[in-house]
């Protein structure tokens, strides 16, 4: 494969991956907009012990998905080789959940 093929692949590779981060971020951004039709427009001052049930264990799933997709975004980062200069467009060490 040529230098040219190599950087064609991991630009497409990079592009997927950001589609699919994109596809992420709008799932996430959809979901929080049904809970808080669902629970904020209704309550008072302070959630009821149903809403902040919800609102917990929402966020915990949240916490637990955005490891997940980390974890496998770091796996298949360490899985494709590096560009040839300033290595991989994910500098993923700098998420913090």
């Amino acid at each position: 494969m040529s230098g040219r093929d190599s950087e064609d692949s991991q630009l497409q590779h990079f592009i997927e991956m950001e589609t699919q981060n994109q596809r992420f971020k709008h799932l996430v951004h959809q979901m929080t907009k049904l809970w808080w039709q669902k629970y904020m427009d209704k309550s008072g001052p302070k959630l009821d012990s149903q809403a902040e049930t919800c609102f917990v264990s929402s966020v915990e799933r949240f916490i637990d998905t955005s490891q997940f997709i980390l974890n496998r975004l770091e796996q298949t980062q360490k899985s494709r080789p590096a560009f040839s200069e300033g290595g991989s467009p994910w500098n993923l060490g700098t998420w913090q959940l």
